[in-house]
């Protein structure tokens, strides 16, 4: 039985119950319906030998790309790293290790007919995908939860709402995680078997297939914890997100336009991340319940099902990138910037901020521009902050060669 969400679960496994007889010391003759199912699995195989590459090597592609860009760009920019962007620093750095330590592993066993990686790595892989896995979407919660504080306790959140304390929270799961799934090294392992007259072999969960019981207490876990209680946690705190927006005053003080707008971006962008994760990783978890649970069929089809909701699956770790792009002007500007060869200082450019800091209202003097046809003007025109929220908006006038703070724009810092 399957055991993992890696290269275990392909279709050498889905046809591990019609292994020849001879590997179990039975009759060696076959019926004529089990000589059609080896011919159409045969067939099969021959056509994964060239769709697999193909697919796997361009999530591949753009999994290494996408994410690389997105950690440099945060690490690059000191204005990048609030706390929600930190958190995609850590969703984008779990991707790269799930891009790197899965696909290219499990794309390998679909091709070929043995694991040829011996059995060390095959713990490693294993054990690095769960682990992955379980903090890609566990991050996710941690975004949902950071988006909650700064729309419905902006004020009262301002004080664990750090960069270090999230640091702090980020190790924290990491340490968790790894050592919850100590376990996989031990139970993962390589196994021989014999399939049409030729020997195999598979990374796979040895608990899982010596035990039935064993296979629905991991796979009913991972469905549990891994999927429908981290998005169920999401859904609540998004819940009361869209109540506070629609219909609620941000208690502790007023905020401008900006500050809403820009907190209505950022929330936004979380949300579409956390409903692709849900879609993406849906059919696989759906393949699962029916292997342990369901009606299992070893059938071309459904081998070929489960094979598309593994790369499926796969496809979300290169997908953020690619979303961030779209939804941020921040980091589409940032990857604009990084693959046309130029790396600066950006021009007139709005860094949205995610930290909401408590200052003192100011009254800033700020002297208008000189008018073309006038000299420097000698009375100054005045912009109060009157917002318990900052008025930080720093940008730089290019075109004048001045660095200028205009502390009359407001956005979220």
């Amino acid at each position: 039985m399957a055991s993992t969400i890696g290269p275990s679960d392909n279709y050498t496994e889905g046809v591990n119950d019609n292994v020849s007889y001879e590997a179990m010391g039975e009759n060696t003759s076959q019926t004529n319906t089990m000589e059609l199912d080896i011919q159409q699995f045969i067939e099969f195989e021959a056509y994964v030998r060239i769709i697999i590459p193909i697919i796997f090597g361009l999530i591949v592609l753009l999994g290494l790309i996408g994410n690389s860009l997105v950690i440099f760009v945060i690490l690059k920019n000191q204005q990048m790293r609030s706390t929600t962007n930190i958190l995609i620093l850590n969703l984008a750095i779990a991707d790269l290790c799930f891009i790197i330590f899965c696909v290219p592993f499990t794309g390998t066993a679909y091709v070929l007919t043995i694991w040829p990686f011996g059995t060390a790595w095959c713990k490693i892989v294993q054990y690095v995908i769960y682990v992955c896995a379980y903090a890609s979407v566990y991050t996710l919660v941690l975004m949902s939860l950071d988006r909650y504080l700064a729309v419905v306790h902006p004020i009262y959140s301002m004080s664990y709402r750090t960069q270090w304390n999230t640091i702090w929270i980020i190790i924290a799961l990491w340490v968790i995680i790894l050592g919850g799934h100590v376990p996989l090294l031990l139970h993962n392992d390589v196994v021989s078997y014999v399939y049409n007259n030729e020997s195999r072999s598979a990374c796979l969960n040895e608990e899982t297939i010596a035990s039935p019981y064993s296979a629905k207490v991991f796979y009913g876990s991972f469905f549990a914890f891994g999927y429908v209680l981290p998005l169920s946690l999401t859904c609540v705190l998004y819940g009361f997100m869209l109540k506070r927006l629609l219909y609620g005053v941000v208690p502790g003080g007023s905020q401008r336009a900006e500050s809403i707008r820009s907190k209505k971006r950022v929330t936004k962008m979380v949300v579409i991340v956390v409903v692709i994760f849900a879609l993406c990783w849906l059919p696989i978890q759906i393949v699962f319940m029916i292997q342990h649970f369901g009606n299992f069929n070893d059938s071309v089809t459904f081998v070929a099902i489960q094979m598309v909701s593994n790369g499926l699956a796969y496809m979300n770790s290169c997908v953020n990138p690619i979303l961030y792009a779209f939804l941020s002007d921040n980091f589409r500007r940032s990857f604009r910037k990084i693959l046309c060869c130029g790396y600066g200082q950006y021009t007139k450019f709005e860094y949205e901020r995610t930290n909401v800091k408590m200052e003192k209202a100011e009254r800033t003097t700020i002297p208008p521009p000189a008018s073309k046809h006038q000299g420097p003007s000698t009375s100054p025109s005045t912009c109060t902050g009157i917002s318990t929220t900052s008025l930080h908006t720093y940008y730089n006038n290019g075109e004048n060669n001045q660095h200028t703070v205009n502390h009359c724009t407001q956005t979220e810092v």
